[in-house]
């Protein structure tokens, strides 16, 4: 049970022995911690109910508390709130409980199977911005959603299927006519190396893809290679095998550097087989019907406030959607993998899409009424002027780049304070990695994800105030203290009652983690570990420069002061690996 919890449910029986509500007795963080660390507001709303002055009705709550309550004081203000300060014996063994098992009080709901689709690049194109914020806001849902107990995999959803697959397979036949996998008579075997490189890729993409729009000729030949590859043409389907083996390991790499995992590399070619018996069945139950050629699934319901157009599976020239492969792909992800929920964290701009994709699986029987099927939007990376984010020529930053200049930017912060001096230059190259892509993944997950948000790299990058580098620098303080405690042969032992403001400060902080991590995993928004992680490191630095630790002279004190420091360090490194950011070991 966590604190917050424990308080609420002492509250609400005080209130439920005055006969109202026990629900009123809710307790949450002070909003005057001048006046006190907790408060419960319930005796405005229950004397509203009773016909009593709720100055009254908090007095009864008060009365009826147990004597043996470990609060220091409880006091009435104003018009009715009820102000809560707890003992400070009280405090200091809850925290002592939580130390070496920070996960004592949180929820522990019933384990679901969900995915997360995050990720959703294209194969043949390098990462770009546009990528990042998918990637990090998705590994960590992932990974809040595990924390609690869930069992979570990540699906990158590619886009390996569809109109680009035949624009390179033409441009690539004009390019390399002789190549094996052009000639129509071959069934194989092919060459077990790719023909193009991931460079080769990069530079064909925009070219085949200008060419089937300006030139008539080159699109009819990109559709009827489009056509024969999903067919399954042997020639066509090696190259595109060749193709996206060779995307995916580009990706894999730039993934690896900001620790994003994907449990599943499934792409939209993976349910090409199963879209023809599904619109099948969906014709044959009256869910799909003709209209001026395509098929479609008319969506809308009475009481919408804004026009739904019905999803589109078939076409008039015969073609499939992106709907259409987005909803096979739900009818294999709750039918062949069960899961009981999916969760898509994907652009805002898509929201009107997943709205036609949801209500055609529950219409259809795809998903059934308890299969949660939820789009978790995220808001664009803007440049100074507001608008998204672009290099000088008017392309989209590749990821890579930010990486990297967000790396040199560490290196440049660590020379300009001295940090990590004398250090091997393969540490020192790791340490300025570390720092330089926790300065570019938090300065994104502050933010909560449907807000657009402008790229500062600069900012991101200091040393001081609400940035990962500070979160880093913080962490490897913590590090530094305990190993000049062993050093020193000093050990950490039970947390006691808190001694000083700060000490105290930083058990109630701590004593914050449950909550935070069911709201970041309920809402799908990593801004709150952000938030939290960055208030918990304030909190110690307020600490250690108030409380000498290494240098107090009472040797139960300095024991519990390096207990907290311990608890401390658990609870960051627990944060921070929630974030999917990783620590170096020192500065």
């Amino acid at each position: 049970m966590s604190l917050l919890t424990e308080l609420s449910e002492m509250l609400g029986n005080a209130f439920a022995a005055g006969g109202l509500d026990s629900a009123l007795g809710d307790v949450v963080v002070s909003n005057r911690p001048d006046l006190a660390q907790f408060q419960c507001n319930g005796a405005l709303a229950g004397a509203k109910a009773v016909g009593r002055s709720p100055r009254d009705v908090a007095a009864d709550v008060v009365a009826a508390i147990p004597r043996d309550a470990p609060f220091a004081s409880v006091e009435i203000a104003g018009p009715g709130f009820i102000n809560l300060t707890l003992d400070d014996a009280f405090l200091g063994a809850h925290s002592e409980t939580r130390r070496g098992d920070i996960r004592v009080g949180l929820p522990t709901p019933a384990p679901r199977r969900i995915l997360v689709d995050y990720g959703g690049p294209n194969v043949a194109k390098e990462l770009h911005v546009g990528h990042l914020r998918p990637a990090i806001i998705g590994e960590s849902v992932k990974r809040a959603l595990r924390y609690l107990g869930h069992d979570v995999v990540g699906d990158v959803h590619l886009g390996d299927w569809g109109a680009p697959m035949g624009q390179l397979i033409a441009e690539l036949e004009e390019r390399h006519p002789d190549l094996p996998y052009f000639d129509a008579a071959s069934s194989g075997p092919y060459p077990a190396e790719s023909p193009v490189t991931t460079a080769e890729l990069n530079e064909v993409y925009p070219v085949a893809s200008r060419k089937a729009k300006d030139d008539p000729e080159r699109a009819a030949a990109a559709r009827t290679a489009t056509v024969e590859l999903q067919a399954g043409r042997p020639g066509y389907r090696a190259l595109w095998e060749h193709i996206r083996r060779v995307s995916i390991d580009d990706m894999r790499r730039v993934y690896d550097m900001l620790e994003v995992v994907f449990e599943l590399w499934h792409g939209e070619s993976r349910v090409h087989d199963r879209i023809a018996p599904m619109i099948e069945r969906l014709v044959s139950s009256g869910v799909a019907v003709a209209s001026d050629g395509a098929v479609v699934v008319h969506v809308a319901e009475p009481n919408d406030n804004r026009e739904i157009p019905p999803l589109m599976l078939v076409t008039s020239a015969g073609g499939y959607t992106y709907g259409t492969t987005d909803l096979a792909t739900v009818d294999e992800r709750v039918g062949d993998l069960a899961e009981e929920e999916v969760v898509y964290v994907v652009d805002a701009r898509q929201s009107l899409h997943f709205e036609q994709v949801f209500r055609a699986a529950r219409k259809g029987g795809i998903a059934g009424p308890d299969t949660v099927l939820e789009h978790a939007p995220f808001g664009t990376v803007n440049g100074p002027g507001g608008t998204p984010l672009r290099t000088r020529e008017g392309d989209l930053p590749l990821l890579r780049d930010l990486i990297a200049e967000a790396i040199a930017g560490a290196r440049r912060r660590l020379d300009d304070n001295e940090l990590a001096l004398g250090y091997p230059g393969a540490e020192r190259d790791l340490i300025a990695e570390l720092v330089g892509v926790a300065a570019l993944k938090y300065g994104d997950l502050q933010n909560h994800r449907t807000s657009d948000y402008v790229f500062d790299l600069e900012r991101f990058s200091e040393l001081l105030g609400k940035t990962g580098p500070y979160l880093l620098y913080g962490a490897v303080r913590i590090k530094s203290i305990m190993r000049e405690a062993a050093e020193r042969g000093l050990t950490a032992g039970p947390i006691l009652a808190a001694v000083h403001p700060r000490d105290r400060a930083l058990m109630l902080e701590l004593a914050r983690f449950p909550e935070v991590i069911d709201r970041a995993a309920a809402q799908r928004a990593p801004n709150h570990l952000a938030e939290y992680a960055y208030d918990v490191v304030a909190a110690f630095s307020r600490f250690y420069e108030a409380c000498h630790i290494l240098r107090e002279e009472d040797p139960a004190i300095q024991s519990s002061w390096l207990g907290l420091v311990a608890s401390t360090l658990d609870h960051i490194e627990t944060l921070l690996d929630l974030l999917a950011i990783r620590i170096p070991e020192r500065m």
